[in-house]
C-alpha cells in the first residue's frame, strides 16, 4: 500500500514540530546496531517523563477504580495529540499496518490492566525493583524473537544495573508475601512484549503514528471495563489525567525514537537511570532525602550507564 504523506515543509518547520511524523526509515541508519549514541540520548530523555508519570499514576490509581484510571490517562494521552494530528492532517497518521498496531494496543492493554490493578496495593520499593525486570525481559526477547546479536558487554552493563536497583531497595523488600507484586510482575512480560511489537513497527511507521495508535488502542480496549465500575472525577483530577496524558505521549515518543534508532536491547541499560530520577523527585517533591543505599545503588547504576554509553560511542566511531 502506498503510504499517504503531507507535503514536506522546510527544515526550520519541522524542528520547531517535534511531533510530526517524519520518514520511518530513519532508524535503519548506521549499520546493524543502528546509531546507539542518539538511542541512548532519547532513552534518558523518557526517564524523568515516565517517572512523573508513574509517581501521578500511582496517585490516581488510588482513589480511582484501576480501570477508569488506566482509561483516562489512554483517553487524555490521545487528546493532547489531537493538535498535532489535526495540523499534520488524518492521512499522516494513517498506519501502514494496521494489524501490528491494534496487537500491540491489545498486549499493551493487557499489561496495564495487571500494572493498574497492583500499583495500588504495592510499595514504592517493591515497584521500582519489579519495573526494572522489564527490560531484562526485553534484551532477553531481543535475542530470542527480534534476532539481536548478543553483545556481553550490554548484559553486563544491564545486570549491574539491575544489581544497583537492588541496593537500593533492598531495605523495603522483606516481610510477607503480596499478591499483587506477582500480579504487577507479570506485567513486565506484557510489556517487554509490547516493545517488541514496537520495535517491528518503528520499520514502517514513525515514532508519532505509533504513540498515536498506542492511545487509541489502549483507549478502546479498556472504555468497556471503565464503564462497567465509572466514577467520575473531580476537576482536578481531569486535570490530573490531562498531565499523565502528556507525560505519557511525550515519553512514549522519547522510547519509541529511541527504539527506531538502535537494538532495542542497546537502549535498555539507560532505563535503570529512572531509579535515580525517581530519588531526585522524592526529594524536590517530599523532601525525602535519599540513604546510604540509594547513594551507593545510585552510583553503581549511574556508573553501568556511562560505562556502556561510552562503549557504544566508541565503537560507533
Amino acid at each position: 500500500m502506498t503510504a499517504l504523506r503531507p507535503h514536506p515543509r522546510p527544515a526550520a518547520a519541522e524542528a520547531a514540530d517535534p511531533i510530526r511524523p517524519r520518514a520511518a526509515t530513519e532508524g535503519r541508519n548506521g549499520g546493524a546496531g543502528g546509531n546507539v549514541p542518539r538511542a541512548m540520548l532519547w532513552m534518558l530523555a523518557s526517564g524523568p517523563l515516565f517517572t512523573c508519570l508513574n509517581a501521578l499514576l500511582r496517585t490516581l490509581a488510588q482513589q480511582l477504580d484501576p480501570f477508569v484510571a488506566q482509561f483516562l490517562r489512554y483517553g487524555a494521552g490521545l487528546l493532547v495529540m489531537l493538535p498535532f494530528i489535526w495540523r499534520a492532517g488524518l492521512a499522516a497518521y494513517r498506519p501502514k499496518g494496521l494489524g501490528g498496531q491494534l496487537w500491540r494496543g491489545a498486549v499493551h492493554t493487557g499489561g496495564l490492566m495487571l500494572w493498574f490493578v497492583a500499583v495500588p496495593h504495592v510499595p514504592l520499593a517493591e515497584m521500582v525493583a519489579l519495573g526494572f525486570t522489564t527490560p531484562l525481559f526485553i534484551m532477553l526477547g531481543a535475542i530470542l524473537f527480534l534476532r539481536e546479536r548478543l553483545v556481553l558487554a550490554r548484559w553486563v552493563a544491564a545486570l549491574v544495573g539491575f544489581a544497583g536497583v537492588l541496593v537500593v531497595v533492598s531495605p523495603g523488600l522483606g516481610g510477607g508475601g503480596n499478591p499483587y507484586a506477582l500480579v504487577m510482575l507479570a506485567s513486565s512480560p506484557l510489556f517487554a512484549a509490547s516493545f517488541f511489537i514496537t520495535k517491528a513497527l518503528t520499520k514502517r511507521d514513525t515514532p508519532a503514528v505509533i504513540v498515536a495508535w498506542q492511545a487509541i488502542g489502549v483507549t478502546a480496549f479498556t472504555m468497556p471495563l471503565a464503564l462497567w465500575s465509572w466514577t467520575w472525577p473531580t476537576p482536578l483530577q481531569w486535570a490530573l489525567f490531562l498531565l499523565a496524558g502528556a507525560l505519557g505521549s511525550a515519553g512514549h515518543f522519547c522510547l519509541t525514537r529511541g527504539y527506531a534508532l538502535a537494538d532495542i536491547s542497546a537502549t535498555q541499560p539507560v532505563k535503570f537511570l529512572e531509579l535515580i530520577w525517581a530519588s531526585a523527585m522524592g526529594f524536590a517533591v517530599w523532601g525525602d532525602i535519599p540513604g546510604r543505599t540509594t547513594l551507593l545503588g545510585g552510583a553503581v547504576i549511574f556508573a553501568a550507564t556511562t560505562w556502556i554509553a561510552r562503549r557504544e560511542a566508541r565503537a560507533r566511531r
